[in-house]
């Protein structure tokens, strides 16, 4: 991996199935172990999906049809247990190469941070909770967050519920907690676009991560 200046690259999709995403941010993240330079931020939706981690198991999906739809599952490498993925939920992918700082833990502080700070852009008051990793809202969680790393080159990110079908998250067990409930900034009584949000999120990614930069 190269000791060059870091640039920022930003890319951003409407929306794009799960298996694309992860495509691409291995692709990536196969530039980066070959020697590039840069750090990636994708912004993108999914359709619906329930996605295993490495920590996660079939009996937490509880069942495969709400509200009519059938929700797909599927496999990935990411840390963590089952969550859901859909409309209305921005993801926040990087891929980014950690070689200097070895420090997962700093990483995932970073995405929560982001969240944080986005949020109180919009006046609302979010923190982490002992439960677990992601970024909760009066006990409710609003952003999950998982990632994987090779060679300390990671990828995955972290998820902000801006208004999805909150109904698909009763088909799982999210991380596997039955005591942690979901919410989102609509639920919360706070309008605000995909485009807006996008906007303090890349600001923040910015400035949180201005070491890596």
């Amino acid at each position: 991996m190269s000791d060059m200046n870091v640039s920022f690259s930003f890319t951003k999709h409407p929306q794009q199935t799960y298996p694309d995403a992860m495509a691409e941010q291995e692709r990536l993240r196969d530039d980066v172990l070959q020697g590039d330079s840069a750090f990636h931020l994708i912004l993108t939706e999914h359709p619906p999906i329930y996605t295993l981690g490495t920590s996660g198991e079939e009996q937490d999906v509880l069942t495969r049809e709400v509200d009519g739809d059938v929700i797909e599952v599927f496999q990935t490498g990411r840390g963590g247990e089952v969550t859901y993925h859909g409309p209305g939920q921005l993801m926040c992918y990087i891929v980014a190469d950690l070689s200097k700082e070895q420090d997962l833990h700093q990483h995932i502080w970073r995405l929560e941070e982001v969240i944080i700070h986005t949020l109180a852009d919009l006046n609302v008051d979010a923190e982490r909770d002992e439960r677990g990793i992601g970024v909760w809202v009066d006990g409710l969680k609003i952003a999950a967050a998982g990632v994987r790393c090779r060679r300390w080159v990671v990828w995955h990110g972290i998820a902000l519920n801006i208004n999805p079908n909150l109904n698909h998250f009763k088909g799982i067990v999210p991380c596997g907690m039955r005591d942690a409930p979901v919410t989102s900034l609509e639920k919360l009584g706070v309008q605000a676009s995909r485009e807006d949000v996008e906007k303090m999120l890349v600001k923040h990614v910015k400035k949180v991560f201005q070491s890596l930069l």
